[in-house]
């Protein structure tokens, strides 16, 4: 049986359905369980029970503090090789984002898995194409950025999914291996011209004023993060594109242009009516 960790998540729920719709034996696991998902709380490390699970796919359990992090990583590997776990697939980041805020807690939890004993892939995920274009404000009738005319490899989480699902679903051929799964490169510029409408850019300074002052519900550690990807992406480091992901799902990866471009059309402010 095939284990997915945050079931109840975005990445998670959609490599769940993506293992169904092909026919794959597998559930879900959460802290917050529903029909068909298993109770997993990392948190609770003694509560763990991976018993009867032949690949596990751990989504990487962010949300927190680098140490958290770890230490949940940490306790779900030790019950996979307690409990006899056949295999782990897990989420990581792209190799561009070793300098993001929280690329630590990615390679860390790598390590646990090069030097442990269980066989291991690790998808190196590129940062998602709805990510970006839900990181680009309206603003009067047009878009604004702290990216300036940079790029970001971006990837679409539906294909994230279907790599995970692919590699969960016969693991053997990927035993080792670090895949680094990202997209064609867009820019803020290329997404407002594909909404018909102006982009401007705003300075890091600006953004994260921003981000500290005026968005409310950020946890601590999140606007560092965010920030962290905003200077990535204006200052170029976060371009760069691989064949990974397309000769893992054998097609091409789907335009990331076309996702992050929705997410932002779906946040455009509504004009009432006079």
């Amino acid at each position: 049986m095939i284990l997915v960790t945050g079931a109840n998540g975005n990445l998670g729920s959609a490599i769940l359905t993506a293992l169904r719709t092909r026919g794959s034996t597998a559930t879900g696991g959460s802290r917050t369980p529903g029909e068909g998902t298993r109770r997993l709380d990392f948190d609770d490390p003694a509560g763990l029970d991976l018993t009867g699970v032949s690949t596990l796919v751990l989504v990487s359990a962010g949300y927190a503090e680098d140490d958290r992090v770890i230490a949940r990583h940490a306790a779900v590997l030790a019950a996979a090789a307690r409990d006899g776990v056949g295999h782990v697939v897990y989420t990581s980041l792209t190799t561009a984002g070793d300098h993001l805020a929280f690329a630590a807690a990615h390679r860390a939890t790598e390590r646990l898995l090069r030097t442990g004993a269980l066989p291991w892939t690790i998808l190196r995920n590129g940062l998602y194409a709805e990510l970006f274009g839900a990181l680009l404000s309206w603003s009067g009738d047009g878009l604004e950025s702290p990216f300036g005319d940079g790029a970001l490899a971006a990837v679409a989480r539906a294909d994230l999914a279907d790599a995970a699902a692919t590699v969960a679903a016969d693991p053997v051929p990927h035993r080792g291996r670090t895949l680094d799964l990202v997209g064609p490169p867009v820019t803020a510029d290329r997404v407002a011209a594909r909404l018909g409408v102006p982009h401007r850019g705003i300075g890091l300074d600006e953004y994260r004023r921003r981000l500290l002052d005026e968005t409310p519900g950020l946890l601590p550690f999140q606007p560092p993060m965010l920030a962290s990807i905003a200077t990535g992406v204006r200052h170029g480091f976060l371009a760069g594109t691989t064949p990974d992901l397309a000769d893992l799902l054998g097609r091409p990866a789907r335009d990331p242009l076309a996702v992050a471009a929705a997410t932002a059309a779906a946040a455009r402010p509504t004009v009432a009516a006079s």
